[in-house]
């Protein structure tokens, strides 16, 4: 990197960090945020670094000097007429995962999926804790890939969580070992087709050899067909069936079975505290991987034991008169929302709402009908999920403006024995700045409540 003239494309938690980084390395760094300068974190610490912070636009003049490299957000589509000029010049556009791979020699678990990749993530990384060097864990999950991967030992374990968007953004990325946990139709306003969404998560695979281990669902067919290309040994997880490598559920126990074709009993699926089938699906995934990548049985069954989940993904947040309130913020798509009411057996006060990205909610009739006593929407989708709710014979729909909103009419109405949900079923760019803040927010909420 040293001497090398690289642009940095938007400036949120992975543009700091790679901009730095890069800094760190010689490079000759130019950051380019369209939020005006005020709205800007950490610009003066990157000039003091020597790094050209350029705020306010994209301007194309940028692209008049001889660029090396551009490191965009993920969240960037390659749209814009920056990129399209980029493109134009045969300037090579990255994500920072593509610069944090090249400055390590750590093997990397990449986890990718529509659904469930920051709980398997953890869970892969709690299930590893007792390993020599023990793992670090980095990606969507909190911390930016490329500053953990920097300071990563060889041999060190490094399990990430990867985005179609980052995904998209790499060249020479190889980890030792990649998972593929689900497909389902997501991101399409930033994809375009489901197909250039499937490629992009497919990217993980691309440059794995036959020493390397490549783990998918077995239980769906998009997975399969996937899978099918891969040069890496292929390692799977069903709940449904029992695969002749992998991890899979069996008379009511979770069993593994290595390429040897020994099995191993690893423990009763009602041991594992996780609630809802899809996390099962989860849990089985985060077996073999651990398993394969040397964990110990018994550090697999203590997780598995003990692990209740990561915050906006099913947390429970309180219990006030008998209601139970549930924080799903991560839910972000339809099918989320489906798996997180298929956990609880009915009487569900469901929250839904956020930003309009042409999904279809059709799916969400019949488990509306069988789980959801009333619904609360709001959001840009608020008129989709209410039409949904209509059709599936949902008694109680209620329009508000926001989630505090939403959170005090829930109270009003839940009572003893029910849950009332946040499982939004939408992004939360709408009225967030992330699914955290909404998920905060929400959380909050509850805990104010009397």
């Amino acid at each position: 990197m040293k001497n090398k003239h690289v642009i940095v494309l938007g400036l949120a938690k992975s543009g700091f960090a790679v901009a730095k980084l890069l800094a760190r390395y010689g490079a000759l760094v130019t950051v380019n945020e369209q939020k005006p300068r005020h709205e800007c974190h950490g610009v003066e610490e990157l000039e003091a670094l020597g790094v050209k912070v350029v705020c306010g636009s994209h301007p194309l003049s940028l692209l008049d000097e001889p660029v090396d490299l551009i490191v965009k957000n993920p969240g960037i589509p390659y749209r814009i007429p920056f990129l399209q000029e980029a493109a134009r010049k045969q300037i090579p556009v990255v994500t920072e995962v593509e610069v944090g791979y090249l400055l390590t020699r750590a093997p990397i678990i990449g986890i990718t999926g529509s659904n469930g990749k920051t709980t398997t993530t953890t869970l892969i990384y709690e299930m590893l804790k007792d390993s020599d060097p023990p793992p670090l864990i980095a990606g969507n999950i909190g911390t930016v890939f490329c500053e953990v991967a920097a300071r990563a030992r060889p041999g060190q374990w490094l399990v990430t969580e990867l985005s179609s968007f980052q995904l998209q953004g790499t060249t020479a990325f190889h980890p030792k070992i990649g998972v593929l946990l689900n497909i389902f139709d997501a991101h399409l306003d930033y994809h375009g087709t489901k197909q250039a969404y499937i490629e992009a998560k497919a990217k993980l695979f691309a440059n794995q050899t036959p020493d390397d281990l490549a783990v998918f669902n077995l239980d769906q067919e998009e997975t399969r067909r996937v899978a099918d290309a891969v040069k890496a040994q292929v390692v799977w997880f069903s709940t449904r069936s029992h695969p002749e490598r992998g991890a899979y559920v069996e008379d009511g126990r979770i069993k593994y079975r290595n390429k040897l074709g020994e099995v191993t009993d690893v423990l009763a699926a009602n041991e594992v505290r996780l609630p809802g089938t899809h996390n099962l699906e989860n849990v089985v995934a985060a077996v073999a991987v651990s398993l394969e990548a040397g964990a110990k049985l018994e550090r697999v069954r203590e997780v598995l034991r003990n692990f209740t989940g990561v915050p906006h993904r099913l947390q429970f947040v309180r219990e006030l008169r008998g209601v139970r309130y549930y924080n799903d913020s991560k839910a972000t798509n339809a099918l989320a929302t489906k798996k997180a009411l298929e956990s609880f057996s009915g009487r569900v006060v469901l929250i839904a709402g956020g930003l309009d990205r042409g999904d279809d909610y059709r799916g969400l009739t019949t488990v509306f009908k069988s789980r959801v006593k009333a619904l609360i929407v709001y959001g840009q989708v608020a008129g989709k999920l209410a039409e949904i709710g209509y059709k599936a014979g949902v008694k109680h729909v209620f329009h508000v403006d926001n989630v505090k909103e939403a959170v005090n009419v829930a109270h009003q109405i839940a009572e003893q024995g029910d849950t009332v949900l946040l499982s939004p079923a939408a992004a939360s760019w709408d009225q967030f700045s992330s699914f955290e803040e909404r998920g905060d927010m929400f959380t909050d909420c509850v805990h104010m409540l009397r």
